[in-house]
């Protein structure tokens, strides 16, 4: 092989399939849904992006229900109250700046948040697609400050695992997430570990290029080789990406639901009236 086509072997860069700015409804942009884009991406099955600015109005979402998925708050910029019914007495409390929030919703779990409107409020709501063996597991919640997000370097490993750093959450299957802070001019490169055929990513705010240029709030898919990606800011810029081996099961989709199975998505449900019935016996819906 000529040295020519040695070096154009060595910067081939992989080649993304799919992109989209998603559909915004006020404060919230969907990028991925169950029923689109998570078909290709599972385990990363929905993606929202929130932005609320200071002073503005933030969304209400009120107490709703989850079951079968993991759901990950990453915040950006800002901070969020949050509420949910895990464990005995569940848990409620103030997201921070560059916190994140895990919710394993397992059998059924209520929860509840808002942005804190003071300041400016960015970040990614992520869904996880479980396992069978953890889909109706009992419901948990992890909730991290920004001091228990491991770094390296412009990464937060946010799950999974990178360059030796581990989340504190575990992650349900082989899967990467990972939050990316880079300044203008700078490049970073990502190495997938062997079997992740899934890799997306999304950008918060700012402009990269990779080398196609993604801007603020778009989602792009990468090809399913499994190669490494380069990113490079053109400007300050904050994104999430995500990489794994793929979900291998169908999914069975309700409202805030989704499983493996019919029956196990029957279960899931039962499990959240269940839960709704003891809300209102404590006067909290």
């Amino acid at each position: 092989m000529s040295a020519a086509a040695t070096a154009e072997v060595t910067v081939q860069q992989r080649p993304i399939v799919h992109r989209t700015r998603g559909s915004t409804h006020g404060a919230i942009t969907r990028l991925v849904s169950p029923g689109d884009l998570g078909e290709v991406l599972k385990p990363f099955i929905f993606l929202d992006r929130f932005e609320v600015a200071a002073g503005g109005e933030p969304p209400r979402f009120g107490m709703h229900p989850h079951s079968g998925i993991a759901t990950l708050t990453y915040l950006m910029s800002g901070q969020t109250a949050y509420e949910d019914t895990t464990g005995e007495h569940g848990a409620r409390g103030v997201l921070p700046n560059g916190g994140v929030e895990w919710m394993m919703a397992g059998g059924g779990v209520w929860h509840t948040g808002a942005p804190e409107n003071t300041e400016r409020v960015l970040g990614f709501q992520l869904w996880v697609a479980m396992p069978p063996e953890l889909e109706l597991a009992e419901a948990h919640s992890i909730y991290l400050g920004p001091e228990g997000v491991p770094h390296v370097g412009p990464v937060r490993v946010l799950l999974g695992a990178y360059e030796g750093k581990v989340s504190p959450i575990p992650a349900p299957s082989n899967m990467t997430y990972l939050g990316v802070h880079l300044k203008a001019g700078e490049t970073w490169r990502f190495v997938p570990p062997a079997g992740h055929t899934v890799a997306w990513a999304a950008v918060g705010e700012g402009t990269l290029t990779v080398p196609a240029t993604l801007r603020t709030g778009d989602l792009a898919v990468f090809d399913d080789a499994g190669g490494a990606i380069t990113f490079e800011a053109q400007t300050d810029t904050a994104f999430v990406l995500g990489s794994g081996v793929q979900h291998p099961h169908e999914l069975f989709m309700g409202p805030y639901s989704v499983h493996t199975s019919e029956a196990a998505l029957h279960r899931g449900q039962a499990g959240i009236r269940e839960r709704a019935q003891l809300l209102r016996q404590q006067g909290r819906m």
